[in-house]
C-alpha cells in the first residue's frame, strides 16, 4: 500500500474568505483525497491553524502562549476537516501532542 502525507494550511481551509472555513473549498478537497483513499492510497494530513491565528506576529503575547494558542487553532481545523471528510464518506481520526478529551487521540 502506498502512503502519502499530505499539509493543508489553514488558509486553503478558508478559501477566498481568508478566515475561517469555507465549506465548499474543504468538501472539494475532501473529495480529491476520497479519490486517492478508493485507490488504494493511505493519507495522512497535517493541518496548520493560520486561517484563525497568526501569533507569531504579535508583539505583546509570550511565543509560547502564542504558539499554544495556534495549537488550538489547528485542533479546531483538525476537528472540522474530519468531519467534512466523514461526510464525503471517509473513516478519520484526529491526533494531537496533548489531550483534547473525546474529541482527539494522543499522539506522541
Amino acid at each position: 500500500m502506498q502512503r502519502i502525507l499530505l499539509k493543508l494550511s489553514g488558509e486553503a481551509l478558508a478559501g477566498d474568505k481568508k478566515m475561517g472555513f469555507d465549506e465548499a473549498t474543504v468538501t472539494k478537497v475532501a473529495m480529491q483525497v476520497k479519490e486517492l483513499v478508493d485507490s488504494n492510497i493511505q493519507v495522512g494530513i497535517v493541518i496548520g491553524g493560520g486561517n484563525f491565528w497568526r501569533g507569531r506576529t504579535s508583539e505583546t503575547i509570550d511565543r509560547t502562549k502564542a504558539d499554544q494558542i495556534g495549537m488550538l487553532a489547528t485542533v479546531m481545523n483538525c476537528i472540522y476537516v474530519s468531519e467534512i471528510f466523514r461526510y464525503v464518506g471517509m473513516q478519520t481520526e484526529v491526533f494531537t501532542p496533548f489531550q483534547c478529551a473525546a474529541f482527539t487521540e494522543l499522539f506522541s
